[in-house]
């Protein structure tokens, strides 16, 4: 059973529940995605759906052969999956996955924000900001040891590329489901730009 969806961020609102409270939502057009290939386990080494999902302007012929001629898909991603004994190619799934107050995963990719120094992109405290010190308010300071290891370790926090990396917001609630017009209203912010795309999956922490 495939139990995700791939989806664009829209943007953030707000509704009132009926208590009269304001709660901030994230606006997202889930679906429709067409299934293109069934995985199995017997023959790629494990289950998993890949899904066409967004409509494309060109599209090149091997890319047109691998759509097997069920639509012009702007993105192809594939979800893993337990069984996919009533899953078949050319089935569509759409927002009706999912009900009001289902928890969900999202998983995008975050804004990235260029070339950042470590006091912005990993929250470092910089140096001391008097006794002399004139130029070293936001320096990382040491990055290691001298004659052992006699090197810098991989994974050391330095400055660098800032964001656009995948992250994946786990638990979040379903406020409304609007499979008419392919909209899901969910809790809370979520990764990426407008317009970005998303895998949306019923939580790990629902089935638990």
């Amino acid at each position: 059973m495939v139990e995700g969806i791939l989806g664009k961020k829209l943007g953030m609102t707000q509704v009132f529940t009926e208590a009269g409270k304001a709660e901030a939502v994230t606006a997202v057009e889930a679906g429709p995605c067409t299934v293109l290939q069934i995985k199995t386990s017997e023959k790629e080494g494990y289950n998993a759906v890949q899904y066409g999902f967004g409509e494309a302007k060109n599209i090149n012929s091997p890319r047109k052969g691998q759509m097997k001629e069920l639509g012009n898909f702007k993105y192809l991603r594939e979800l893993r999956v337990e069984d996919t004994a009533d899953i078949n190619v050319g089935d569509t799934v759409d927002v009706s996955l999912f009900e009001e107050g289902d928890l969900v995963d999202i998983t995008g990719i975050s804004k990235s924000k260029g070339f950042a120094g470590v006091v912005k992109r990993h929250g470092f405290a910089g140096g001391p900001k008097t006794h002399g010190q004139s130029d070293r308010h936001r320096a990382p300071g040491s990055i290691g040891a001298s004659s052992s290891p006699g090197r810098v370790w991989k994974g050391t926090r330095m400055a660098g590329h800032m964001g656009g990396d995948k992250v994946t917001v786990r638990g979040l609630k379903v406020v409304k489901a609007d499979p008419e017009r392919n909209l899901l209203l969910v809790k809370g912010a979520i990764p990426g730009n407008k317009n970005g795309l998303l895998m949306i999956r019923k939580s790990v922490k629902g089935k638990k």
